[in-house]
C-alpha cells in the first residue's frame, strides 16, 4: 500500500547533499557553491542560471519556468503562475 504522505515527505526534505559533496547546478552541471533551490522542483541552481518569477517571486530553474514575451515586455513566469496568464 502506498503511504498517502509520500509526496509531502519528498517536499519537506529538501534534496541536501552530505557535507563533503559538490552540489552542481541543475542547468549548467557546473559545480557551484549553490545555496538556493528551485522552488518547484528542489533541484539546485546556482545564480547565474536562476530565474526570478515576476508574479510570485520564487526562484526556479530553467526548467520550471517559461518566459512570456507580452504586450508589456519580457516576464518570467514560474510554472505555477504560467497557467493562470492568459
Amino acid at each position: 500500500m502506498i503511504s498517502p504522505l509520500r509526496g509531502v515527505e519528498g517536499k519537506a526534505n529538501k534534496a541536501v547533499p552530505p557535507v563533503g559533496v559538490s552540489k552542481a547546478c541543475s542547468s549548467c552541471v557546473r559545480t557551484a557553491d549553490v545555496k538556493e533551490a528551485c522552488s518547484q522542483c528542489d533541484r539546485f541552481v546556482c545564480q547565474s542560471c536562476s530565474r526570478l518569477c515576476s508574479c510570485c517571486n520564487t526562484v526556479t530553474c530553467s526548467l520550471c519556468s517559461v518566459i512570456d514575451y507580452g504586450d508589456v515586455g519580457e516576464q518570467v513566469l514560474c510554472n505555477g503562475c504560467s497557467i493562470f496568464q492568459v
